[in-house]
């Protein structure tokens, strides 16, 4: 396998400088694999010439989102057994993961990233399904929006090499308003800051900072008709039972890259006090690094000596078939 897609294919960064000359492709839509050779190309570059190491040696911990449906899961049992050969395997929803590396096992996470953004609760490990509330805006759409916003400020941003450099801005320069009608009465001069593209052009961005991410709570910039994030979260919240909501208003966990938009703690905060109950106690956290929420729960999870039962071997795969995925979970 370790010569199978030569130069046929360039992953990640090496697609950077050749954005031009290439067909690019996104296997993953909406958090969910939409196209499985391609993801297969990733797995493989992942293991031979980002980790290099041989993936029959070392047991595998992935996550998915809870939108993955069945038929998904199967399918990728069956290619990291069939195709990688690895020897055990466990598949963890992002969330649980993500809880338990902030020390919780009970909570209401808020997951916003590049593809999907949406409120979980979890009570003792276990998502509370009918609770969980999607939002129609993720990362990529912020960096979408925000390119049109240059766009209509003047700039020339019309290829896909440019389009990840919104995207590098954005993470760099953009933060969340606390008040954003307050937040536009702010000077633009004291806001603006520079971004310079590697073609030497500069991009100043003023207003455009705290404009993108309000999307996020005004999904109507964005056409969508999704009501807000804090929105979002109050209506999970309020679908929970009153005894666990409580429980939930001081363990509120932000995971994902647009999470970790500065002012971003502060604004949910602030949004959900101005909706919940007088005197209820919010506490609202923002773990470091809170894109790699997930797999910092899972790094502590497999530590465990309780978790080893909890992988699925290559022996049981081969008696039970893709169905032994659905038998095993966090």
């Amino acid at each position: 396998m370790r010569g199978m897609y030569a130069r046929e294919t360039f992953i990640g960064n090496e697609v950077t400088n050749k954005r031009g000359k290439l067909t690019v492709k996104y296997p993953i839509e909406r958090g969910i694999v939409t196209n499985w050779e391609d993801m297969e190309k990733i797995w493989h570059h992942a293991y031979y010439n980002m980790l290099c190491i041989d993936p029959e040696e070392h047991p595998l911990l992935m996550t998915e989102s809870i939108t993955n449906p069945k038929a998904n899961q199967e399918k990728l049992i069956q290619i990291m057994f069939e195709t990688f050969k690895i020897p055990a395997l466990y598949v963890g929803i992002q969330d649980i993961l993500s809880l338990f590396s902030s020390g919780r096992t009970t909570g209401l996470v808020v997951h916003s990233g590049d593809e999907v953004t949406y409120s979980v609760p979890i009570e003792g490990g276990y998502i509370l399904s009918d609770a969980i509330v999607n939002l129609e805006v993720s990362g990529q759409d912020l960096s979408t929006y925000l390119t049109k916003i240059l766009v209509d400020k003047g700039y020339s941003l019309s290829t896909m090499a440019e389009w990840e450099m919104v995207r590098t801005m954005k993470e760099k320069l953009c933060y969340v308003a606390l008040d954003y009608i307050e937040e536009m009465h702010t000077p633009e001069a004291s806001l603006q800051k520079e971004y310079e593209l590697p073609d030497g052009r500069i991009i100043t961005m003023g207003r455009e900072r705290f404009r993108c991410p309000e999307a996020l709570f005004e999904p109507s910039r964005l056409g969508a008709t999704s009501p807000g994030l804090h929105k979002n979260i109050h209506e999970s919240l309020m679908k929970c039972d009153f005894e666990i909501r409580k429980t939930f208003y001081v363990n509120t966990i932000l995971c994902g890259g647009n999470m970790s938009f500065p002012g971003m703690n502060e604004r949910v905060t602030k949004e959900i006090k101005a909706q919940a109950p007088q005197m209820t106690k919010i506490k609202v956290v923002v773990p470091t690094e809170c894109r790699f929420c997930s797999w910092f729960g899972g790094s502590i999870l497999t530590t465990l000596n309780s978790f080893q039962h909890m992988w699925i071997y290559a022996y049981e795969y081969e008696d039970f078939g893709p169905s032994i995925i659905h038998r095993r979970g966090f």
